[in-house]
């Protein structure tokens, strides 16, 4: 009876799929195929991660101040969604920085001087005066990140003691001693974190400063010989991380040799499609060869790692898609996770090993809403990658429409594997076999199985809609602020796949066997 009652919900749910997505256009048929032999890279095992930044309220782009009171200093920290929501990941990596981090001062222990914010002043370097953090409230921010179950990385002032030219260039050696007070007093109080990196966009031709990679590479390995003198006797140190800005082939490449030994993660920024206030955000979300041009920088930086002496890893530690705060409606909406999600897949495939997202809250981008904390449509694109998609990545391609994007890794924490389809196109459903090139491993017969699914699509089918639908049921957060679960379909495996217009959809088959995830 049990089995029989199985069957029954899953042609039900198929069913419904099925009526849902065939309404209007055409059904297009395709083939993802999969070479299951071996895993083509591998991710860190929490690969998903946002930023937390340091901009205040008066931070405004193109007459509009989209930050409210997302800056570290100010945040609610008591906020019951806020500390669901970074707990639902268990854990959730999240990098600490941002622009003003490199005018950034930390209150030292005993010291009497006061500790005051950032301040709005058009004259200084990026439009603000130096701000603050006092040591209460970095007690504060690592009581949450406790609570919460977060890996922080904490980006440190890269700028302290250097003298900044009329050219925009920064010259003379790192003062670490404000630096050194701080991670002195995180030690002392037993306050974990998994990485200090070292500045923000000061690399190649910099965001308002840059610094030359011999110097950046001198300073970067003093934090390393600081941090491992701080450190010492503790079981499990930090990670040294930097330069934290945009790829330059060049400057990276002669940071990387100059860091050997000393860096472990090299992180970059990714904004590649323009500005927040362009009115053409959306079309390059959905142009297949704009997301394709997205992944030069993860091969360029792949093969620069791969020629060099350093063990050092790639990230991606800061991207919001859109500068300057992201667009409304756009980069909070739905249709960012097209771009989103296809991110994380193009990072995956050329080894980066974490991907950050600009930003966990604040600004026109953040996973979740900056006045209520609620969750956009791309923080639950973010949870399932994070429940779903395991560390090694298979190599998958797709035959059939160029609207279709596909990836698949071995399934995380489970049997089998998962694919990820996006549907870029507004009018045509896409029906899916899947093909493995002599890889399956025929243990099972997989056609005579089930598979779980899970379709995200925008309210109304509107891709600028800010409310996502599981399955054609609105996400949404209780009344007790509880994150919702994420509750699969089940199909036949011997069913094609079927990707809606405008859709995303996840799949895990568990009953797949392949040598690459055994």
């Amino acid at each position: 009876m049990g089995s029989l009652l199985l069957v029954c919900v899953a042609c039900f749910n198929f069913l419904f799929l099925i009526c849902e997505v065939k309404g209007n256009g055409i059904v297009e048929e395709g083939t993802v195929f999969i070479n299951g032999n071996s895993p083509i890279a591998k991710t860190d095992e929490n690969f998903i991660c946002a930023t937390l930044d340091w901009w205040p309220p008066e931070k405004c782009d193109y007459g509009t101040c989209s930050w409210g009171r997302a800056s570290l200093l100010d945040l609610d920290l008591k906020n019951t969604v806020f500390l669901n929501a970074v707990k639902a990941f268990s854990p959730l990596k999240i990098r600490i920085g941002g622009t003003l981090e490199d005018k950034l001062i930390y209150e030292t222990e005993g010291n009497p001087q006061p500790c005051t914010p950032f301040s709005k002043n058009s004259s200084e370097l990026f439009g603000f005066t130096q701000g603050c953090l006092s040591l209460a409230r970095w007690d504060e921010l690592n009581s949450f990140f406790k609570k919460s179950g977060a890996l922080i990385i904490f980006g440190l002032n890269a700028l302290n003691g250097r003298s900044i030219h009329p050219n925009h260039t920064a010259t003379g050696p790192w003062n670490s001693s404000n630096a050194a007070s701080l991670i002195r007093y995180t030690v002392k109080k037993g306050y974990s974190i998994y990485g200090w990196e070292f500045g923000n966009e000061l690399c190649g031709n910099g965001v308002g400063v840059r610094v030359a990679a011999d110097l950046y590479a001198s300073d970067t390995n003093m934090l390393q010989k600081l941090i491992q003198e701080i450190y010492r006797g503790v079981n499990v140190k930090p990670q040294i991380m930097g330069p934290g800005g945009f790829f330059d082939h060049g400057w990276f490449e002669k940071y990387i040799a100059k860091t050997a030994g000393s860096l472990n993660v090299v992180t970059h920024h990714i904004y590649n499609l323009g500005a927040g206030r362009d009115e053409h955000v959306i079309d390059r979300i959905l142009n297949p060869s704009v997301l394709d041009y997205g992944g030069g920088v993860f091969k360029d930086l792949q093969n620069i790692l791969k020629r060099s002496r350093s063990s050092a890893a790639a990230w991606v530690g800061e991207s919001g898609g859109a500068y300057n705060s992201g667009r409304d409606k756009v980069t909070n909406a739905f249709v960012f996770s097209f771009w989103y999600l296809d991110q994380l897949g193009l990072a995956s495939i050329h080894d980066t090993k974490t991907y950050c997202r600009q930003s966990l809250i604040g600004g026109n981008y953040g996973l979740l809403n900056t006045n209520t904390f609620v969750p956009n449509p791309d923080y639950y694109s973010a949870l399932l990658w994070h429940r779903l998609m395991g560390r090694s990545v298979l190599s998958t391609n797709f035959k059939g429409t160029k609207m279709i994007r596909a990836y698949s890794h071995c399934a995380k924490r489970s049997l089998g594997i998962t694919l990820l389809l996006i549907n870029l196109d507004e009018k045509n459903t896409v029906e899916a076999k899947l093909n493995f090139n002599g890889t399956l491993i025929h243990g099972k017969q997989v056609s005579r199985t089930i598979r779980e699914e899970y379709h995200l699509s925008p309210l109304g089918g509107n891709i600028q809609s800010q409310t996502v639908l599981l399955n054609g049921k609105v996400l949404s957060v209780d009344s007790s602020g509880s994150i919702p679960a994420l509750k699969p379909v089940t199909v036949f495996a011997s069913k094609p796949i079927t990707v809606a217009p405008y859709s995303i959809v996840f799949v895990h088959l568990p009953n797949v066997v392949i040598p690459a995830c055994k």
